[in-house]
């Protein structure tokens, strides 16, 4: 064989190689991406079975709060317990604590009860829907998850993300700031935003594809919620009806990035109610959590953790 023909062949079988790779790069990046949203949820479910109470904190002299942990050196920075020793991690997990868990479902409480005087208000006094309303690591969480959705006719399992920023948005849904937080109740809306067309991820690309009476479930750290899809509508950017309060109803939207058929950038909505046979308050008191080991500790790290309509423009995303 020449040269010349060894060089063309090498050339041949390079391209088809980077056309395959080119042929099946989105649709196996889009897999992992799949497969990394849904340990996200399967992580967050871990951290709530595995919640320190403060029974169980009193009972074996540890500390009952992520700040007196820190100042008595039984977890690093991010929560993961250490040996303070050396300061090596000997969890797979973060702790998280019970009453931190009760404070920030208090504080969650109170920003929606306010939201439902003040909604057009915080909107018209700023305009930065990606700033979170609440800061998760005052309460020792740190990966700025609040809880997920999950659509199973469409195969979506998504965290959410506090505010509407670039970088939540890169990894799953973002709750929207000044909408109600994902606790349900009367008179309430949360709205989370997501991408469509981001390279090597699917995020809210096939909420078009729910249909009316298609369930939608949201999780917290304390329960969890369902809702039926009852409305899909699209709007421009500065027609902004679907992300405020309507009346006593209780409501999770959902919207995303579509092009219009003159072009134009467009919103398209998928507006869910609470399922009418699920109770339509929250729980009036902060909800218990049942205590469980927490998983990844060594046996001897184990012990003692036991089982108005404005005109606001909808940000793009």
């Amino acid at each position: 064989m020449t040269m010349w023909r060894k060089i063309v062949i090498i050339i041949a079988v390079i391209l088809v190689l980077a056309g395959l790779g080119f042929v099946l790069f989105a649709p196996v990046s889009n897999f992992v991406g799949s497969q990394v949203s849904k340990g996200q949820t399967e992580k967050f479910d871990r951290l709530i079975e595995n919640v320190v109470t403060e029974e169980q904190a009193e009972q074996e002299g540890k500390a009952a709060t992520y700040k007196e942990a820190r100042e008595k050196g039984e977890i690093d920075s991010e929560g993961y317990l250490i040996e303070t020793s050396t300061g090596r991690r000997i969890s797979s997990y973060p702790v998280v604590y019970e009453l931190d868990l009760d404070r920030l479902y208090r504080d969650s409480v109170a920003y929606n009860e306010d939201l439902k005087e003040n909604q057009g208000s915080k909107f018209r006094e700023d305009e930065s829907n990606d700033v979170p309303v609440l800061d998760l690591r005052d309460y020792g969480l740190f990966d700025g998850i609040y809880g997920y959705i999950s659509a199973p006719t469409i195969g979506m399992y998504l965290p959410i993300y506090l505010g509407a920023s670039d970088a939540n948005m890169s990894y799953g849904a973002a709750h929207m700031s000044y909408t109600s937080l994902p606790l349900g109740g009367a008179r309430t809306n949360s709205v989370a935003a997501g991408h469509t067309g981001y390279i090597g991820r699917i995020f809210f690309d096939n909420i078009r594809y729910l249909d009316y009476g298609d369930k939608i479930f949201v999780k917290n750290f304390w329960y969890s919620m369902t809702y039926k899809v009852v409305d899909k509508q699209i709007y421009r950017p500065d027609e902004s009806q679907a992300i405020f309060l309507d009346k006593d109803r209780d409501l999770f939207t959902m919207f995303t990035c579509v092009v219009g058929e003159d072009g134009n950038s467009m919103r398209y909505f998928v507006i869910c109610e609470r399922d009418e046979e699920e109770q339509t308050q929250p729980p009036t008191t902060v909800p218990a959590t049942q205590p469980v080991t927490v998983p990844g500790l060594t046996e001897e790290a184990s012990q003692g953790y036991e089982a108005e309509e404005t005109t606001e423009e909808v940000p793009a995303e």
